[in-house]
């Protein structure tokens, strides 16, 4: 059986209560980069606006962003992004009482009927997960050719020979259709194609080898001394690993640095806002995220990815989004952090991506 699509329901607009609210009010921003007081903030669910006496969904949303009135659309712009005089929606109900609707049930997800009083509602390690990779498998089925995967990885996939090489082979059936990752996840992958081990340690054995501290800057160096993850590729005649894998098959790639990066690689992007506007490029368009073991790429990806997805023929679909760690700290963190609509699974990655490629890239 096909993956299907839960349909989405819009409001119903022709409800007495919505049908007489007034047109949502617009300030001017006083300053570039300042929003007027009383900004309406967005969130992750649909949200919509009344001016002119029409309700217009705003298309591309993202968390904590304001709403910009552009003349014919609704345009989600972070605060840095503002200029001076353009139009921001201000208003801080949610029901239709100042124009603003946010609209989170839109997707019905089907919620079993509980008792008032159960156990283990929550997620946690003691959690059986076997029914959301189930539910994985089809998804990925599914969003291979008609959605877009992007998977946001921390390094420990690097560590491990079979993880690694698990990932690769995901991304050559089809299942990567971005990555966003750091400095070390590269870093780590490079090494251990170059030199057979991720700082310094064999990653198949995971026995430290003499001076394999000086590996992963050694690494890096020769990278730089090649001028790009490519040139390095071709040169040292790699041909296998995550960024190989990338390369080879045209999958785009965003590496955002942090405070604490060695070198760092050529394509690192050492300016924050840069990172941050790279990532955003790449989750536009995504419809399925998996984040794994990175608490910090994981909860900025969060922020920038909403619930919902307009097609180009108009048509609204949800955007499901995986936190894949062995810390419930940082399954919690994300939903304390406003990414509501997260799943998590509990679990070592190494051994999740090695399942999905059992799976799914036999």
């Amino acid at each position: 059986m096909s993956f299907q699509l839960r349909p989405y329901f819009p409001p119903d607009f022709s409800a007495p209560a919505l049908r007489s609210a007034p047109d949502a009010v617009l300030r001017p921003a006083p300053a570039d980069g300042v929003a007027p007081e009383n900004y309406h903030a967005m969130s992750i669910f649909p949200e919509y606006f009344k001016i002119g006496g029409a309700w217009h969904l705003a298309e591309e949303s993202r968390m904590d962003c304001v709403a910009v009135w552009d003349g014919t659309r609704i345009d989600v712009r972070e605060f840095r992004r503002l200029r001076q005089g353009e139009l921001v929606v201000t208003g801080r109900t949610e029901t239709g009482e100042d124009g603003i609707l946010v609209h989170p049930d839109g997707f019905r997800e089907h919620r079993a009927a509980e008792d008032v009083f159960a156990f283990r509602r929550g997620r946690s390690r003691e959690t059986a997960f076997s029914r959301d990779y189930d539910e994985l498998y089809d998804l990925l089925r599914h969003e291979r050719d008609h959605g877009k995967i992007v998977w946001v990885m921390g390094p420990a996939f690097a560590f491990d020979h079979d993880a690694r090489e698990a990932f690769a082979r995901l991304i050559d059936a089809g299942f990567v259709h971005a990555l966003l990752a750091g400095n070390a996840l590269a870093t780590h992958d490079l090494e251990a194609a170059y030199l057979g081990t991720a700082l310094g340690q064999n990653i198949y054995t995971q026995e430290s080898q003499p001076n394999g501290h000086y590996n992963h800057l050694d690494t890096i160096n020769r990278v730089r001394l090649h001028g790009s993850i490519p040139a390095f590729l071709e040169a040292e005649h790699i041909r296998d690993g995550i960024l190989c894998a990338c390369e080879r098959n045209r999958v785009p790639y965003v590496l955002a640095g942090s405070i604490r990066d060695d070198g760092p690689l050529p394509p690192v992007h050492g300016n924050v806002y840069e990172a941050q506007d790279a990532m955003r490029d790449q989750i536009r368009g995504a419809t399925t995220v998996i984040c794994m073991a990175t608490a910090l790429h994981t909860i900025a990806t969060g922020n920038m990815t909403p619930s919902y997805r307009v097609l180009p023929d108009g048509t609204v679909r949800q955007v499901y989004f995986y936190c894949v760690d062995i810390s419930e700290f940082t399954i919690n963190k994300l939903s304390d952090r406003g990414s509501l609509s997260a799943r998590g699974i509990l679990t070592n990655v190494q051994d999740f991506i090695v399942q999905l490629r059992k799976e799914l890239a036999p």
